[in-house]
């Protein structure tokens, strides 16, 4: 008799916890473990990323209009964009290095921004009830926190740039989110004006 695999991979779940209950000691950790940026992805990102447009996609539907064909179509497009919009900002945190005296390295950018979007990440699964929804913004806002120590660990910052790099990340992080978020607002707004119109609630 062979036990059964875990449904979930301890390491992620150990990652998680790390990053959310001490990220500081994580970044330590993060700093000097062997990763390569499609491993970044494929074990980590495309599953935590997943969390926000599935529950989103089960609360719209339960809660919410009723047209699931759009909340697919929304979830669907939330999820590629907001790996995209990961991707993005990592590309931001290593070109924006040397300006804060730190090291250009791609991995170590894409550690920062992949491992600091795990709070909102997680934070998704409110979605599942929309009036829960201002928690998951608060732990948005702790992922900043997240971000801000990640810096200077990854991206050999010094300590006195390490504040100021994380302002210009952290607006040009809202930039690309509030981006994504009307991407996808847009997709079920149009999905909804759609369903209106041929149920004749539109004319």
């Amino acid at each position: 008799m062979t036990d059964n695999p875990p449904a979930i991979d301890p390491s992620l779940i150990a990652r998680v916890k790390g990053i959310l209950l001490n990220p500081k000691a994580e970044w330590e950790l993060i700093e000097r473990e062997f990763a390569t940026v499609p491993t970044l992805f494929s074990r980590y990102a495309m599953i935590l990323a997943a969390i926000g447009p599935v529950c989103g996609l089960i609360g719209s539907v339960v809660f919410g209009h009723g047209n699931v064909i759009g909340a697919i179509v929304a979830a669907v497009v939330g999820y590629a964009l907001s790996l995209a919009g990961v991707f993005l900002l990592g590309l931001v945190i290593e070109n924006l290095a040397p300006n804060f005296n730190g090291t250009k390295d791609r991995l170590a950018a894409m550690k920062v921004s992949v491992y600091s979007a795990t709070a909102s990440w997680v934070g998704g699964v409110f979605s599942l009830i929309p009036m829960l929804g201002i928690l998951g913004l608060i732990l948005a806002l702790y992922g900043l926190y997240i971000l801000y120590l990640g810096l200077p660990v990854l991206m050999k910052a010094p300590q006195d740039k390490a504040l100021g790099y994380t302002a210009v990340v952290v607006i040009i992080a809202i930039i690309i989110w509030w981006v994504i978020f009307a991407v996808v607002g847009a997709v079920m707004a149009s999905f909804l004006i759609g369903s209106a119109v041929a149920t004749g609630a539109i004319y």
